[in-house]
C-alpha cells in the first residue's frame, strides 16, 4: 500500500509550526502547534519501532513524500514508514471520520520533545 499525501492544508501560523523528517529526508512532516505531551505505547508494534507519539487532527499536519503503509491485525490504522530508510513517520486511521492521527516525535529535533511529559499507553492490554 502506498500513501500519497493530501497537500491541500496550509501550514498555519509559521511561528508555531515544526518540521521533522525521516532519516533520509524523503518524508517530511510539518505540525502546526507545539505538542503538549509524548505518548509511549507498549503494543506489539510500538515497542518494536520505538516511536514516541503526539496526536493531531489530520488537517493540522502536512506530510510530503511517498511512504509505505502497514496495516496490522485489527485494521483500524495504517502505520506509515519511509521506503528508503525505513523510519516510522506517522499513522492514519482507516475511518475517515476519525479526526486524529499520530506523528512520531522522534522525527523532530529533540529540543521539541525531550522535556515533554510522557504519557504511557498500555496498548498491550487491548
Amino acid at each position: 500500500m502506498i500513501w500519497r499525501p493530501d497537500l491541500t492544508d496550509g501550514r498555519g501560523d509559521a511561528g508555531m509550526s515544526h518540521e521533522g523528517s525521516c532519516h533520509c529526508g524523503a518524508i517530511r512532516i510539518v505540525i502546526e502547534a507545539d505538542p503538549v505531551d509524548a505518548s509511549e505505547c507498549n503494543c506489539s508494534i510500538c515497542r518494536r519501532t520505538g516511536a514516541l507519539w503526539t496526536y493531531s487532527p489530520p488537517g493540522k499536519v502536512q506530510v510530503t513524500g511517498v511512504g509505505a503503509g502497514y496495516v496490522q491485525g485489527d485494521a483500524t490504522l495504517t502505520l506509515w514508514h519511509c521506503e528508503t530508510c525505513g523510519v516510522v513517520t506517522h499513522w492514519s486511521a482507516f475511518d475517515p471520520e476519525y479526526k486524529r492521527m499520530g506523528i512520531n516525535l522522534r522525527l523532530f529535533d529533540p529540543e521539541l520533545w525531550s522535556a515533554l511529559p510522557r504519557r504511557f499507553i498500555d496498548g498491550a492490554s487491548w
